[in-house]
């Protein structure tokens, strides 16, 4: 294993925890299931990490998350649609290159519209339509603003000082 995928592969894992520790322990209950906070970790990692190492940190703490607070049902979806989510705004603020603040904003925004039509869809099988939607407007749409505001500031914050380019990740300083 090359020096450049251990240091990746650590970063990864911090962010894993980083995801779990935001989703299990800044949670509020709601009708069907919980509110938390890991999403703005998840596109966090998107951001700093490169997409796939970022993506598959998403997809792990946010299922490991799940399986710790007894909602197994949800893990092996809860993999996919967080990867998904992280891959989304990972590609969509690199595709930015001279408006990184764009292309944060429109990241976070399709990232968490994954989010949302993913457990949509998902909890439409689970629960049919009813169900999926009031998730969807009670817990998935909230929580999908207030991380992706959360995912954008963090991470102009973090951008103007430097810290994007210490992961090898993207910087708005890059023009």
């Amino acid at each position: 294993m090359s020096k450049l995928t251990l240091h990746r592969l650590v970063q990864a894992a911090l962010f894993a925890a980083l995801v779990c520790a935001a989703t299990a322990l800044l949670q509020i209950p709601s009708p069907i299931g919980y509110f938390n906070l890991g999403d703005t970790v998840v596109l966090l990692g998107a951001f700093l990490l490169a997409p796939l190492w970022g993506a598959g940190a998403g997809g792990v703490g946010a299922a490991l998350a799940d399986v710790l607070l007894g909602f197994v049902l949800y893990a092996p979806a809860t993999l996919v649609i967080k990867f998904l989510t992280a891959l989304t705004a990972a590609f969509l603020l690199r595709s930015q290159k001279t408006h990184r603040i764009r292309g944060a904003v429109l990241g976070a925004v399709a990232g968490e519209f994954v989010m949302a039509a993913g457990y949509f869809c998902y909890e439409w099988a689970l629960y049919g339509l009813g169900g999926s939607t009031e998730a969807l407007l009670t817990t998935n749409l909230p929580q999908a603003a207030v991380n992706a505001a959360a995912a954008i500031l963090l991470f102009l914050v973090l951008d103007r000082a430097h810290v994007s380019e210490r992961f090898g990740g993207v910087s708005t300083h890059d023009r």
